[in-house]
């Protein structure tokens, strides 16, 4: 826990041998802005202490203070980042408490990333002073934290670029794949979970780095299901683009499977408009079926996107071009 703030550091014996520096704007600021007395206070005495280069306890009491205030700003964050590193440089026990502060005011201010850059300093010292063992259990009490973050909002930037610096910084890929298999269940159309799929198939061991065929397979089995369930999806249509060409393998392989969601001869079947982008793409390969192209991209622009009518006539100029 950080010590309490005083209810004034002008009149607390503990803040008296510091002279609060204000704020300096100049002489005729042109927008200055409006501080509240507390803020203003509690600023001038931080300035106070960091012009003398101070990492005592107190410095966590005022940053906390200020934080509470203001958790977006990030000198703070770096002055207490420096002064906790300090600190247990000289054998005191701040470190470990700093999560437990972290994780009230993460679920607080849950699109904050100042927080999740300050956590990673903090995990990083912890981890470097722990055994193996005690390493371990650190990942785990992060991803569980974790889950419950992406429990508020599955979404959230700041949290899943943790978790892959997390997952690749202590080789921690065990159990991702099926973590992020019960998020894309959950919901399907998550696209930061279909990127951390991505990062866990293609970015974790040698074995993984190199797309065998029987990882290639599956994961188009995975993709074919959750198209299935939501043929309009753009993520796993992306998804499928990045396979493909991770696996070196041709668009032209899953041809069968885009006519099952867009079948050209029956437009009145067609259900998904990612298919019909993918086929124009198979199809603008081969000459012989430039044809079958231009007809995908004026489906496109006329009934299923005609939002972006004129990029999908711009390809379709494109392709005659090229005759």
């Amino acid at each position: 826990m950080n010590p309490t703030p005083p209810d004034s550091y002008t009149s607390d014996p503990a803040w008296a041998d510091l002279l609060p520096l204000p704020q300096d704007d100049g002489q005729h600021p042109l927008a200055q802005i409006a501080y509240t007395e507390e803020y203003t206070e509690a600023m001038s005495y931080l300035r106070a202490i960091m012009a003398k280069n101070e990492h005592s306890p107190r410095v966590l009491q005022v940053t906390a203070h200020i934080i509470e205030m203001n958790p977006a700003h990030y000198t703070i964050w770096l002055y207490r980042a420096k002064t906790l590193l300090a600190l247990s440089a000289a054998g005191e026990v701040w470190l470990g408490r700093e999560l437990e502060f972290l994780n009230d005011l993460a679920l607080r201010h849950q699109k904050n990333y100042q927080i999740w850059n300050h956590r990673q300093t903090i995990v990083e010292a912890v981890a470097a002073a722990a055994a193996p063992a005690e390493q371990g259990r650190l990942v785990r009490e992060e991803k569980e934290f974790m889950n419950i973050m992406f429990e508020h909002d599955g979404k959230n930037y700041h949290v899943w670029s943790y978790r892959q610096w997390l997952v690749r910084r202590f080789g921690a890929w065990d159990g991702e794949l099926s973590f992020v298999a019960a998020l894309l269940e959950r919901d399907v159309r998550n696209n930061s979970a279909w990127n951390h799929r991505f990062f866990v198939v293609f970015g974790g061991t040698d074995a993984q780095q190199g797309g065998g065929e029987e990882v290639i397979e599956g994961e188009i089995r995975f993709i074919e299901d959750a198209v299935f369930i939501a043929p309009q999806n753009a993520s796993a249509w992306n998804y499928l683009r990045g396979v493909l060409k991770k696996a070196q393998r041709p668009l032209s392989s899953v041809e069968s499977m885009c006519l099952g969601y867009a079948p050209l001869d029956d437009p009145d079947k067609i259900t998904s408009s990612h298919a019909l982008d993918l086929l124009a793409d198979i199809y603008a390969e081969k000459r012989e079926e430039h044809g079958k192209a231009v007809k995908a991209l004026e489906l496109l622009a006329a009934k299923f996107d005609p939002i972006r009518a004129n990029y999908w006539n711009y390809r379709v100029g494109l392709i005659k071009a090229a005759a």
